[in-house]
């Protein structure tokens, strides 16, 4: 989205007169937001320090509207990396979201800024993937990031955008916000139809871009199975990229398809959301974490969501303890009936299911 300037000055020219009569009542509140982020700017020192640079976090919670800035946040707390974040707006110079500064260097785009950090800092969440799993472990990826990626876009910013506009936030704040959102969100739509269109799967109905949704995410679920992660009982690069991307069905697309999917036919998936959720966002929760997903109606009007709060300087080893071997789940003593947690992947699904369509 860039300053907000900046995004409406690469785009004006395809949204109509009408953008133009709201950006003139606002450029001055614009002006102000912009000196500050620039003076903000300048502060950071990114001297042996990660500076991920990427969207404000919405107001709902989640720490990110966005895959791809929720997929690298999620990379560095599984890599146990210490970052800064920075939430300025600018896009990089290649016009991406998210992107790093690491010693003054600037890498945009996950793919290439995991391939940076693995060459600068050694890390490697892949080293227990032969060959053949490195070969699937892409091509899922690939299937996520240029496939499965146009559909929650589409509904997100074309059929759900009233929902959307409401998690939306933008920095400064002030009189006008809801205006600037409003804005934003009608830009961002055009852009998303448009892009979607060239890519070619805008080019289908309604109906039929929820179907191939549909069928990404039944991929992914007969994928991950009772598996604790996709491939396997240890993480790799991959679970930050389907969580990145899972976690907006889950939690930024209230009463959509994708929703209903996840939580209720799909919960395998859902689980696995929530494991990784717990233990590498400690701070992100809801206030009924103990939220059933059979019956969704029966619990809406209870749910209330806690501002995420934000880390200036984040590192997973002083959030957690040692935790040693790595099939140790989240500390969160959340247990079903049976007393397993909720969100292993050894639960009798049969079993919880029955219980809780008996309560």
């Amino acid at each position: 989205m860039a300053t907000l300037s900046e995004f409406t000055g690469n785009h004006i020219l395809h949204h109509g007169t009408w953008i133009s009569c709201c950006v003139d009542l606002i450029y001055g509140y614009i002006s102000r937001v912009e000196s500050k982020v620039d003076r903000k700017q300048q502060e950071i020192d990114s001297k042996d320090a990660i500076i991920l640079h990427q969207f404000a976090r919405p107001n709902n919670g989640v720490p990110s509207l966005s895959p791809f800035c929720l997929k690298m946040e999620t990379y560095l707390r599984m890599a146990d990396l210490p970052y800064q974040n920075y939430f300025g707006g600018k896009l990089s110079a290649q016009g991406k979201m998210p992107w790093i500064e690491y010693n003054h260097e600037k890498v945009s785009g996950t793919e290439f800024i995991i391939d940076f950090l693995e060459e600068k800092l050694g890390v490697n969440l892949n080293k227990n993937l032969g060959p053949h799993e490195r070969a699937i472990s892409r091509a899922v990826t690939k299937m996520v990031e240029e496939h499965f990626y146009w559909t929650l876009a589409y509904c997100q910013w074309v059929d759900n955008l009233n929902e959307t506009r409401k998690m939306l936030s933008l920095s400064g704040g002030g009189p006008f916000s809801n205006l600037l959102r409003w804005v934003v969100c009608h830009i961002t739509k055009g852009i998303v139809k448009r892009e979607m269109h060239g890519h070619g799967i805008g080019r289908f109905s309604e109906e039929e871009i929820y179907m191939l949704m549909e069928k990404d995410m039944r991929s992914l679920a007969g994928l991950l199975g009772d598996k604790k992660y996709i491939m396997g009982p240890k993480l790799s690069t991959l679970d930050a990229t389907v969580f990145g991307h899972l976690a907006q069905a889950m939690w930024t697309l209230p009463g959509t398809r994708p929703e209903r999917l996840i939580k209720g036919e799909l919960i395998n998936l859902a689980m696995y959301c929530e494991r990784i959720r717990r233990k590498f966002w400690p701070e992100w929760h809801y206030d009924d974490d103990n939220t059933i997903y059979e019956s969704e109606e029966s619990c809406e009007d209870s749910k209330t969501h806690t501002p995420l709060l934000d880390f200036s300087s984040y590192s997973r080893t002083e959030t957690f303890e040692d935790e040693g071997a790595e099939n140790s789940f989240s500390r969160t003593p959340d247990t079903d009936f049976t007393g397993h947690s909720l969100f292993d992947s050894d639960v009798d699904l049969d079993d919880y299911t029955d219980h809780e369509q008996c309560k």
